[in-house]
């Protein structure tokens, strides 16, 4: 972890990820319908759906891209309406181990991230 002896300001942070997690098809389908409903009601960008664990995430799982400006009502609509899946949210400093280490949200059940995968990029 970057160790940082002030305080951070919150303009440290650029945008956010919301990680969708499902674990099978009936949870994907759930991810199906909270996925057209946030393209509905939020300016996000959505990722491709991937159907096999990849990077640190160890289940499937699809990324939604939002604003440092969406914050305030997308992550409040998702705590009220997650139907149930699994949410990792996260800021992007430009940090990615603490960014998923050390700063994150989670909705549901909060799952064993690979943080490992990210330091080797840290590293190089």
């Amino acid at each position: 972890m970057t160790d940082h002896p002030n305080p951070r300001p919150a303009s440290d942070i650029e945008g956010y990820h919301a990680h969708i997690y499902y674990r099978n098809d009936a949870e994907k389908a759930e991810a199906a319908v909270l996925r057209s409903q946030l393209s509905a009601v939020f300016e996000v960008e959505l990722g491709r759906w991937r159907d096999q664990p990849v990077g640190p995430h160890p289940l499937p799982m699809y990324q939604v891209a939002f604003g440092v400006e969406e914050f305030p009502e997308f992550v409040p609509w998702l705590m009220l309406n997650r139907r149930d899946l699994t949410i990792l949210i996260h800021p992007r400093t430009g940090e990615d181990v603490p960014d998923h280490e050390t700063f994150p949200l989670w909705l549901g059940e909060k799952l064993p991230l690979d943080v490992e995968f990210l330091r080797q990029f840290d590293r190089a």
